[in-house]
């Protein structure tokens, strides 16, 4: 992704939180997009990394960061002790990703998650071709991508209904910019924000 088009991504996810709101940002990364809700939106809260870089990175934007392993669970936290639960990019990469969604649904009021849309039409295309895809969004090959699993917007509309959650909005992401009509083939990011059912 180009720097433009993160930059995009980034406000129409943080579009989704409410201002004041206590964050708890789940794979954070370097902390952008939680030092962004605390500049811009007034949030405050933690961000969840386990790489070691990406921790250093959070302390140096000034984002309070727990350096924890998703795949152990939320068991630190307590029901609904944060407004906001984010999963940016995060969900692909666990190997307990129902678990972890019916967790962001217990510790947040709200949750919010994205992902790589897998049925965006050039990956379509690829494995009508014989090939995995490799695009901007899905940048590696199928031998040494970090993600472990892959999902559509479709199938994630399905997880939900399946764990009680209540969709209140759903759109795909392409270059930065809403995609509301036919996200599952025309984006390649799904986004999702729920509530518990």
């Amino acid at each position: 992704m180009t720097h433009d088009t993160q930059l995009l991504t980034l406000q129409a996810i943080a579009a989704l939180v409410p201002h004041g709101s206590r964050v708890l940002d789940l794979g954070c990364g370097d902390g952008a997009l939680l030092a962004h809700l605390q500049q811009h939106r007034g949030c405050t809260g933690y961000g969840v990394e386990l790489n070691d870089t990406n921790v250093h990175a959070c302390v140096q934007r000034g984002v309070n960061v727990l350096q924890l392993n998703l795949d152990q669970g939320l068991s630190l936290f307590g029901d609904q002790s944060f407004d906001v639960v984010l999963q940016i990019d995060t969900l692909q990469h666990l190997r307990n990703a129902e678990t972890m969604l019916r967790e962001t649904a217990r510790v947040g009021r709200l949750g919010i998650v994205s992902f790589p849309n897998f049925a965006h039409w050039p990956n379509r295309l690829s494995v009508l071709q014989g090939r995995m895809p490799v695009t901007k969004r899905l940048p590696y090959q199928w031998y040494d991508t970090p993600n472990i699993r892959v999902g559509t917007f479709a199938d994630f509309e399905v997880l939900a209904t399946k764990n009680g959650l209540h969709l209140l909005d759903a759109f795909g992401l392409q270059n930065g910019a809403r995609v509301a009509v036919w996200p599952n083939l025309r984006a390649g990011t799904a986004v999702f924000k729920f509530q518990r059912g």
